[in-house]
């Protein structure tokens, strides 16, 4: 077992893990979604007038469609399809009907799942300057081999990570990347909420990310909490302590960091 997957698994057993964890994901259940009043004038307006096709048109615009319909995403796609496709429509916007305008807003107002919450506090964490170091752009990073984080979206550190450290996983972005003592580090963030399912496959997506190929320089680490330290005889507790792979709480990532 690594060192700091150890430490992690003691972190999460023994001290007030959770309590020290909200520091790193604030999260926020309860604050609901802001929608733009112009597109909810018109949503109110084409439900009175019964007018579905503006209805429908109306709520794609939104963040969060109000009812789950394996139709809609077709729609969100090819947005010419509402009007060559009006039962299918009006199949929908019956049941949107069915809410009233009251807990049709409710719905489209809902918060974001917490899993989706977590990519953007991670990062805000970071820029924190708890791990020692404020984030620094592109041209800063590469400008010395000083300590240093990488500052940018996942989508921008995976293409420098690409460009730059051999990084072969071109499907899927980074959460974070640091250089200390003139090695490389890759880190994909997650928090693990439960077991089975989609949370599986947030613990996968992270090991795989672990086992991409990269330069002799690089580390690359899987940046995880939650219940993958709980002892157990599930896949996650096992795969992290019955192999030498460094995976680690967020908590413990500023003493990796200077270990190196």
């Amino acid at each position: 077992m690594n060192y700091f997957t150890e430490q992690s698994i003691e972190l999460a057993n023994q001290k007030d893990y959770l309590d020290q964890l909200f520091s790193v994901y604030p999260l926020s259940p309860d604050s609901i979604r802001e929608i733009d009043t112009g597109i909810w004038n018109r949503v109110e307006t084409c439900f009175k007038q019964h007018d579905n096709i503006g209805l429908f048109e109306s709520l794609l615009e939104l963040d969060l469609f109000p009812i789950k319909d394996g139709y809609v995403p077709y729609f969100r796609r090819d947005r010419g399809a509402i009007r060559r496709n009006p039962k299918t429509v009006n199949r929908i916007c019956g049941r949107v009907r069915e809410l009233g305008l009251e807990r049709l807003y409710e719905r489209c107002t809902q918060p974001k799942e917490t899993n989706r919450q977590m990519g953007p506090l991670f990062r805000r964490w970071v820029a924190s300057g708890t791990l020692g170091l404020f984030p620094v752009s592109e041209d800063i990073f590469t400008s010395s081999d000083d300590n240093a984080i990488l500052d940018g979206s996942d989508a921008q550190l995976k293409q420098f990570a690409i460009n730059n450290l051999g990084y072969s996983r071109e499907d899927k972005g980074i959460d974070f990347i640091a250089r200390f003592n003139s090695k490389y580090v890759i880190g994909e963030a997650k928090f693990i909420s439960d077991e089975g399912g989609h949370q599986n496959d947030q613990f996968l997506d992270a090991m795989t990310t672990l086992r991409t190929q990269t330069m002799k320089n690089v580390i690359n680490i899987a940046i995880l909490d939650g219940v993958l330290y709980i002892p157990s005889r599930k896949k996650m507790y096992r795969e992290i302590t019955m192999n030498d792979i460094p995976v680690m709480s967020a908590l413990l990532l500023r003493d990796f960091l200077y270990s190196l």
